[in-house]
C-alpha cells in the first residue's frame, strides 16, 4: 500500500529502524506508541514520526480472521473495488487465496488483496502494477492488519499474460516476521480522531506507510452514488519524504475505499467485471 498513491513505486532508500521506548498510545487495540521528542530513539526521516504508534498488542488478538467485515474495510472474497481518474484506474479485489504468515512461534492466515493499477497512455488502460496484499483482522478488536505485499511495478506495462518485459520491480514487496519487518494497522476496529499508527513496519524495504485519522462523519459524492458517514485517513511515507498532508484516502461504511486522492469510486460489489 503506497502512500503517494495506491500503487506509486517506492524509492529505494535503505534505513535503519529501531522499535524500542513506546509509551501506552490509548486507542482500541492499539497499544503503545507516542513518545516526546526528546524521548525518540529513532526516525525514519520525518520529525513526528515517533508519534505514530507501532505497538499493537497483537499478543491480545487470540486469532486472526481472513474472511471478515470491518465497518470500513471487506474482506469477503469475490469483493471488488474499482477506483478512476482521467489517467489512472485502480482495481482492488478479494479473491478466494490466503498466505500463511509466520510472526515467531505463531502462525497467522491471511487474505489475499490483488490491487491491480492502469495508467491511460494513448487511448487504452495500460497495467503498470500487481500487488498482491496480505491482511487479516483481529478477533478481539475487528482492527484489520497489514502483513505485507508481493508487488510487481511494469513501467512500460505488463503483457496479456501479466510478464514484464526485461522484468519487473519488486522493489516495494515485504512480508511480515522477514527482516525485522512487523505488521502494520491498516484500519481501526473503532475509529478515533486524531490517532495516528504505523500502517507498515518494513524499513529495510522502504515500506513505511503511516495513517491519520484526521475527520469523519462524512458525505462524498463518486461516480458510483453518494455515500455517508465516511472518514478520512491521511497518508505518508517517510521513506519518500512524505511528512505533511501529501496523500489521503477516504473510507465509506459497508464499502472500503471510495476515494484515493484523485482516484474515485466507479464500481463496487461482486459484478464489477460485468460491466
Amino acid at each position: 500500500m503506497k502512500a503517494k498513491r495506491i500503487f506509486d513505486p517506492k524509492t529505494s532508500v535503505l534505513i535503519v529502524f529501531s522499535l524500542a521506548i513506546l509509551v501506552t498510545f490509548a486507542l482500541p487495540g492499539l497499544s503503545g506508541g507516542i513518545a516526546s521528542a526528546d524521548d525518540c530513539p529513532w526516525t525514519l526521516g520525518c520529525p513526528d514520526d515517533c508519534e505514530f504508534t507501532t505497538d499493537f498488542r497483537l499478543q491480545d488478538c487470540r486469532w486472526f480472521q481472513s474472511i471478515g467485515i470491518n465497518p470500513y474495510f471487506k474482506l469477503i472474497p469475490g469483493y471488488k473495488l474499482v477506483l478512476e481518474s482521467d489517467e489512472e484506474r485502480a482495481e482492488i479485489t478479494v479473491l478466494r487465496d490466503t498466505k500463511w504468515i509466520r510472526l515467531g512461534d505463531r502462525w497467522i492466515r491471511t487474505r489475499v488483496v490483488e490491487e491491480r493499477a492502469y495508467e491511460w497512455d494513448e487511448g487504452e488502460w495500460v497495467l503498470i502494477e500487481i500487488s498482491r496484499n496480505w491482511f487479516a483482522i483481529c478477533n478481539k478488536t475487528n482492527a484489520v492488519y497489514y502483513f505485507g505485499e508481493d508487488s510487481r511495478d511494469c513501467e512500460d506495462g505488463f503483457d496479456e499474460n501479466d510478464d514484464c518485459e526485461g522484468g519487473a520491480d519488486i522493489t516495494g514487496s515485504w512480508e511480515a516476521g522477514v527482516n525485522g519487518a512487523q505488521p502494520g494497522l491498516m484500519m481501526p476496529g473503532t475509529f478515533l480522531l486524531g490517532a495516528k499508527y504505523f500502517q507498515e513496519i518494513a524499513p529495510l524495504n522502504d515500506a513505511v506507510d503511516r495513517g491519520e485519522n484526521v475527520a469523519m462523519g462524512l458525505s462524498v459524492v463518486t461516480p458510483a452514488g453518494t455515500f455517508d458517514h465516511c472518514v478520512k485517513v491521511v497518508d505518508t511515507n517517510p521513506a519518500e519524504g512524505q511528512c505533511g498532508d501529501e496523500d489521503f484516502k477516504i473510507y465509506c461504511p459497508g464499502l472500503g475505499v471510495v476515494q484515493d486522492a484523485n482516484l474515485e469510486l466507479v464500481c463496487y460489489g461482486f459484478h464489477c467485471d460485468d460491466e
